[in-house]
């Protein structure tokens, strides 16, 4: 019999050094083909299932379930060929559920899937999978309706001190993280309006180009952002232990709610992309995040996320800082005021009030200032949006 071939811990972004091994979905003497869920891999932004190359069977498992194993380190032995330490999955995703029971055949579904399959009570043993080898998609699970739970009985003493929510396993990280970086990121906040009047009257004007997408306040803040990036490159920089990291690209990072917590992929270059591309590429964004079709790598990079809270009425947001980022933007709502203009007379404005975070290791507060102050010149003037900064500015 010839050696047996290792499992080894991929590497799901650029900046992954270890991850933890949240769950085994094999054990030794299993048959599995290829596509077959091997293991749960959790890093500190997402949890991703790990697939089967080829076919084979495991001989060895080498690490427990709950062990933070560093990239490329053997975690099972098999008879099939050794992965590439670097494969990165099909598939990236929410926590994933418990495999579905079936009586004489093997359920093959994608963690939304079961995620979507739980949440309305519908059996996947009942389903046709569209996808590979009969895998199920969330696209096949059926909008069905869980049944009404039960009147509960009335509270007893013991309950009256409320029911405890254990977090998921993207929301635990989420905590973990964030946790971290107000505790060893040295924080400050800078806070300044901007007067979007001719924003708002261009983004009207927008609605009426034949086959331009969607503006939004969002789309052209992040547009600001990056084309801040560009015009000032110095900035573009993250703590990276002793030092600075220059990053080579204007990226921005877009902080989307979902039903699995809070993500922030980032849209790549973009300071230099035209405002009906960016558009488009961060709507697909928010969606894919939205359906847990991200890829680990488009939650890697940029030193710099928006974080919008102006849908929900609120004034303004003073946001922590990304683990690996310096800076964050948050972002309120429009309001109408009236301002006295250079006679004294009072004029209505629309003004939105926007707080920097940044990292005092990385920017200093002049550094920081200068930098909302290109933000707002964009969102005040934002004919310069639609220009595509120089080839080669950053």
């Amino acid at each position: 019999m010839g050696a047996l071939a290792e499992i080894v811990m991929p590497k799901l972004g650029l900046t992954m050094t270890e991850g933890m091994l949240a769950e085994w979905r094999v054990q030794p003497g299993a048959r599995v083909e290829a596509g077959d869920v091997l293991f749960v891999v959790e890093t500190e932004k997402i949890a991703t299932d790990i697939e089967a190359p080829g076919p084979g069977e495991i001989r060895e498992l080498l690490v427990p379930a709950g062990s933070t194993v560093p990239v490329g380190a053997p975690v099972a032995r098999w008879t099939g060929a050794a992965p590439a330490a670097a494969e990165t999955p099909a598939e990236a995703s929410a926590p994933p559920a418990p495999p579905a029971a079936a009586a004489g055949r093997r359920i093959i579904a994608t963690p939304l899937a079961r995620r979507l399959a739980r949440e309305r009570g519908v059996a996947l043993a009942e389903l046709t999978g569209s996808g590979p080898r009969g895998r199920i998609k969330a696209r096949d699970v059926p909008a069905a309706a869980r049944p009404a739970p039960p009147v509960p009985p009335p509270a007893t003493a013991a309950a009256a001190e409320g029911e405890f929510i254990p977090l998921d396993r993207v929301r635990a990280a989420a905590a973990r993280r964030l946790t971290q970086a107000k505790q060893e990121i040295p924080h400050f906040h800078l806070g300044a309006t901007a007067e979007i009047s001719r924003l708002l009257a261009l983004r009207e004007e927008w609605r009426d180009l034949p086959g331009a997408p969607r503006l939004t306040v969002t789309h052209a803040v992040l547009a600001a952002i990056g084309r801040a990036l560009v015009a000032m490159p110095e900035l573009n920089r993250v703590w990276a232990g002793e030092g600075w990291r220059r990053l080579p690209s204007p990226d921005v990072g877009l902080a989307v709610d979902t039903p699995r917590g809070l993500f922030a992929p980032v849209l790549r270059d973009a300071g230099r992309l035209p405002l009906d591309v960016l558009a488009r590429r961060a709507d697909d964004l928010v969606q894919r995040a939205r359906d847990g079709r991200l890829s680990p790598d488009e939650l890697q990079g940029g030193s710099i996320t928006l974080s919008n809270v102006g849908m929900h009425g609120a004034r303004f947001l003073v946001p922590i800082v990304n683990p690996g980022q310096s800076m964050i933007l948050g972002l309120g709502a429009a309001e109408s005021v009236f301002r006295p203009d250079a006679e004294g007379v009072p004029v209505l404005r629309r003004e939105m009030t926007l707080v920097l975070a940044a990292d005092h290791r990385v920017l200093d507060g002049a550094a920081a200032a200068a930098f909302l102050a290109r933000i707002i010149a964009f969102l005040e003037k934002p004919l310069a949006l639609l220009l595509a900064p120089a080839a080669g500015s950053i």
